[in-house]
């Protein structure tokens, strides 16, 4: 009789174990979906390995890109975007948005000139001085001009074969640098005003690793 009892306690202590054992997979199984669902619909987590977008940002610096900014609303003019590099999808691209649909934008003595307008742009996040001419560009519909702020060491739509950036082919608007410090990367181009932007990245081919998103940028 004793025998039994043990067996029935037994039995019970065997089947609280298996539902523990249940219970925690259950929880992991959520979460590896839950980072799924957040690195594949939400954020893009990025590591930009060279310096095409000083000092916006820096070398080595780890950014979150928004992947939902755009989902309801349009690009605007100085956002930092992560997107699909026109000549090579294969690799991705940090840059910032200077052409918009539609418009002409023409480099005249390292100076940005949109359409017809005698102002240039006022772009207070370029790393130094640059001289050169480039233009002018059309920008097609649903597509954008990209410049990294280190003009003198970028490769961008000024060198690129295929020159813009279709927007089904942006995977998020940049919005913080969280590593080796936290920075909100801000900014906008608008004639005449002054842009304040926290960024810091460099490089220029991007590769995407499972939940942390990693990237090499120019």
């Amino acid at each position: 009789m004793s025998d039994n009892r043990k067996s029935d306690k037994e039995k019970i202590e065997e089947l609280d174990v298996k539902g523990e054992i249940v219970s925690w997979v259950k929880t992991i199984l959520f979460a590896v979906i839950l980072a799924f669902v957040i690195s594949k619909l939400i954020i893009v987590n990025a590591v930009v390995p060279t310096g095409s977008m000083e000092n916006t940002i820096m070398p080595k610096d780890r950014l979150i890109g928004n992947r939902l900014s755009y989902k309801f609303g349009e690009p605007e003019r100085g956002d930092v975007i992560i997107f699909k590099f026109p000549d090579d999808e294969s690799q991705l691209y940090v840059k910032r948005i200077i052409g918009l649909p539609g418009e002409t934008v023409t480099i005249k003595d390292g100076k940005v000139y949109i359409n017809d307008s005698e102002t240039p742009l006022v772009e207070n996040y370029i790393k130094e001085e640059f001289t050169g001419d480039f233009g002018p560009y059309v920008v097609p519909e649903d597509s954008y001009f990209m410049l990294g702020d280190n003009r003198n060491n970028s490769l961008d739509s000024r060198y690129w074969e295929n020159k813009f950036v279709h927007k089904d082919k942006i995977l998020g608007k940049a919005i913080f640098k969280y590593y080796p410090r936290f920075k909100k990367i801000e900014g906008s181009s608008v004639y005449g005003d002054t842009i304040n932007v926290s960024v810091d990245e460099t490089e220029e081919t991007a590769e995407i690793r499972g939940f942390e998103d990693y990237f090499k940028v120019a």
